[in-house]
């Protein structure tokens, strides 16, 4: 556990000698590791120095090693002398060293710890230490983005950066810094990319950041491997990537050649918009405590309180929000099933009934949460109104947008989008039925971010830029759209994604944007690859630790 609290986790043998006979070529080469834990990198680089000069090690001070903690590094010390590797593993915060541009090669696996834990001095020592090279990183980032950027400074003008990195580095906001200081860094950054999870037990996924030389560069070079076992396959079929912007999200470096030019000439084409083209993505309302402000229809029957008492809310969860509209039917239908369609929030004069209930929340401390104790007075929720449309943010399969035609309210489980008052009309009507499209799906995956289980989330920053059909095309397409919606509802009800996309796309996207059907099945498939190699990740069996 405490190994795990400080972001270490041991990495296979096969992936640092990759790593290292990737940077170390002449038996003159100067290495460091770091953040050297039990100095797998440091063991590996012994093993190929001796390689590359006939069994020796020309010197003890061609390996360098830091490492904060002084019982790993003693641990890194007996392991190097185990294998007969001579190295100088210091003691010292390594954010805290000043970097000399010495090294010929820096490799290792940087601790990850998410920003939640990353905090105090050694926040403060990292951000710093990530200013010197011009990279400011928000309060978000966790540890590895500026570990990244300073290791980099110890490198000399020609050196090699070889770490072990989570994919993140394709997708976070955060990370933007760090992606646009590797492309003008360096000549040549290369990305290894898994089909698999690396660390058995461990959900995060990671890529191989292969860099080197002096940039910049306004391309990467792609593999991708299934698992570790390919990683010495003789064939390597390596692509370039050029990404449209060197901070932007590098996660469409996934797709295949052939879908990236097919999704780039779509979305560039007037046939489609982003979602803050149609309006404000935000938020749902926070109340501190879902399971004492939701109520169900017969728990508030059951407290006796009064209409004034409580409003009209979209239940927590999205699982009901995967049809094209939340309708006054289906809403009383949830309410029926039990589920929670109300939201306690009395007037200033709250009922009898509700100063009661008032007074049972007090008694159980639900008043003491934290979002219930710094606003006044504590059962009252600050409102959100309610959006035209509902956006889940949550997604196994791909994200939905949702008519909210009873207009209630949304709790923080899913999104609210409010469509410009031109395009209210034509935007509650179509949109959730037209975003149902393999390009709309496809976008998702490439500005949202994938986590741990599989699943697919969309920050609302991330939600504006996916791409969805334009007003105009929405607007042309009115009567072929409205008159395949009741095949489009009933696939949804049948739990039939795919067979709902299709419609939408032979409407949409042949029928009225003119897009080849060979050109729709490149971004249908790109789209199921994405999903597929996501969901697949979330589902590997655990292997305990």
């Amino acid at each position: 556990m405490a190994r795990k609290a400080r972001g270490a986790f041991f990495t296979p043998a096969g992936l640092c000698d990759y790593v290292v006979t990737w940077a170390v070529r002449d038996p003159n080469d100067l290495v460091l590791e770091p953040s050297c834990g039990e100095a797998a990198f440091l063991a590996a680089a012994g093993r190929r120095l001796r390689a590359l000069d006939g069994g020796q090690q020309r010197s003890r001070s061609q390996l360098i090693g830091y490492e904060l903690h002084e019982d790993s590094a003693e641990l890194a010390r007996a392991r190097l002398a185990s294998v007969g590797v001579e190295a100088d593993v210091e003691v010292a915060d390594f954010f805290g060293v000043e970097p000399v541009a010495c090294y010929d090669a820096v490799v290792g696996n940087p601790p990850y710890i998410r920003y939640q834990d990353f905090s105090g001095e050694a926040r403060t020592r990292s951000r710093a230490a990530a200013l010197r090279a011009g990279v400011s990183l928000s309060g978000l980032a966790s540890s590895w983005a500026a570990f990244t950027v300073h290791a980099a400074l110890f490198l000399k003008p020609e050196g090699r950066l070889g770490l072990v990195l989570p994919a993140e580095l394709l997708s976070v906001n955060y990370a933007a810094g760090v992606r646009r200081y590797l492309m003008e860094r360096f000549s040549r950054v290369r990305l290894v990319l898994f089909d698999k999870r690396v660390f058995p037990g461990v959900q995060e996924e990671v890529v191989l950041l292969l860099a080197e030389g002096t940039g910049p560069t306004d391309c990467c070079e792609l593999r991708q491997v299934a698992n570790l076992a390919e990683l010495d396959a003789r064939e390597d079929r390596s692509r370039r990537w050029r990404p449209v912007r060197p901070e932007g999200k590098w996660t469409p470096s996934l797709m295949s050649a052939e879908a990236q030019q097919a999704y780039t000439d779509v979305t560039c084409g007037s046939g489609f918009a982003t979602l803050q083209d149609w309006g404000e993505t935000t938020l749902g309302m926070v109340t501190g405590n879902n399971r004492y402000f939701a109520l169900s229809p017969s728990r508030a029957d059951e407290l006796g309180l009064d209409v004034a008492d409580v409003i009209a809310v979209s239940p927590p969860g999205s699982r009901h929000l995967r049809a094209l509209a939340l309708t006054e039917v289906a809403w009383r239908e949830l309410g029926k099933m039990g589920k929670s369609t109300l939201l306690f929030r009395p007037s200033s004069s709250p009922s009898p009934a509700a100063q009661a209930y008032i007074r049972a929340g007090e008694e159980t401390n639900v008043h003491e949460a934290y979002k219930c104790r710094v606003r006044s007075p504590w059962w009252r929720v600050p409102l959100v109104p309610p959006p035209d449309l509902f956006l889940t943010y949550m997604n196994a399969d791909a994200p939905r947008l949702c008519s909210n035609r009873i207009r209630a309210h949304h709790l923080n489980s899913v999104h609210g989008l409010y469509l410009r008052p031109g395009l209210r009309r034509i935007g509650i009507d179509l949109l959730p039925l037209g975003a149902l499209n393999s390009l709309t799906l496809l976008g998702a995956e490439a500005v949202g971010r994938s986590y741990g289980g599989g699943m697919l989330k969309l920050e609302p920053r991330e939600a504006d830029r996916l791409p969805v059909p334009s007003p105009a095309s929405l607007i042309s397409a009115w009567k072929s759209l409205s008159a395949i919606r009741p095949c489009v509802a009933q696939a949804l009800r049948g739990g039939s994604l795919r067979d709902a996309v299709r419609l939408v796309d032979d409407c949409l996207l042949v029928e009225h944007l003119d897009l080849a059907r060979s050109q729709v099945k490149v971004l249908r498939e790109a789209y199921e690859e994405m999903s597929a190699r996501r969901r697949a990740r979330g589902t590997e069996p655990h292997v305990p630790g």
